[in-house]
């Protein structure tokens, strides 16, 4: 059987995306597929956290508005043949990040033109904007966009919200001395869901290696959301 060959171009701006895309590809490499991981990297540092409400108050606006932000040339390897291409990063105000959009501008067309692209999101809780847009501009770049994975995190609204907002601002509100701990005691995805990824990784990579299509869902949208269990 040949060995099949999977890109993954991703940009993480607080870890999140880059901690589920460890567990993925642990779980890709189990299957024995070939995985080459390309992170983006913003020409001008992106800082996490923002560190203050007015500068979160006004990323949120510019992200909304689907700023762009440049990134640092890909790998070349990124330009050869691929079975599969998976563009993983977090939503941003309902969009895709600011670093993506500014790859897919600058290298669409090449990158991804006659290529299967699986989206893979990591978010708050708002994905289907996130996705729907980052559909309509992969298909802009003749690319075949499969259903995406999507992880969503796990505490409930409006916490979820509240804290994110909170940690942006450079808050500390899952700690313990916080007014909101008790409502928000983690930020982000959960150890459960780094397992999970790393379950659709070997799922993926098996039904890559045994040729069947990606037409078709192989995994419920969100992954894993909500509920004090996934905590």
């Amino acid at each position: 059987m040949n060995k099949k060959r999977i890109l993954i171009i991703s940009y993480s701006f607080s870890s999140q995306t880059r901690n589920l895309l460890n567990g993925l590809i642990e779980g890709l490499e189990k299957s024995a597929v070939e995985v080459f991981w390309e992170q983006l990297t913003p020409v001008s540092e992106l800082r996490f956290p923002i560190g203050s409400i007015s500068a979160t108050f006004l990323m949120m606006m510019q992200t909304f508005l689907r700023k762009r932000y440049p990134v640092q040339a890909v790998n070349p390897r990124c330009f050869d043949q691929w079975d599969l291409i998976i563009l993983a990063g977090p939503t941003w105000s309902y969009n895709p990040s600011g670093p993506v959009l500014s790859l897919l501008d600058r290298d669409g067309k090449r990158l991804f033109e006659g290529k299967v692209v699986l989206p893979f999101i990591s978010c708050r809780g708002y994905w289907r904007v996130h996705y729907f847009g980052l559909r309509r501009l992969l298909r802009g770049c003749g690319a075949k966009v499969v259903a995406p994975v999507v992880f969503s995190h796990p505490t409930p609204e409006p916490w979820r919200t509240i804290g994110v907002f909170l940690k942006l601002a450079g808050k500390v509100p899952e700690a313990g001395s916080s007014w909101i701990h008790r409502f928000y005691p983690k930020y982000g995805h959960s150890r459960e869901q780094v397992e999970d990824s790393r379950k659709v990784g070997f799922e993926l990579g098996e039904n890559i290696m045994a040729g069947n299509s990606l037409d078709r869902p192989l995994f419920a949208t969100p992954v894993r959301s909500g509920g004090e269990e996934d905590l």
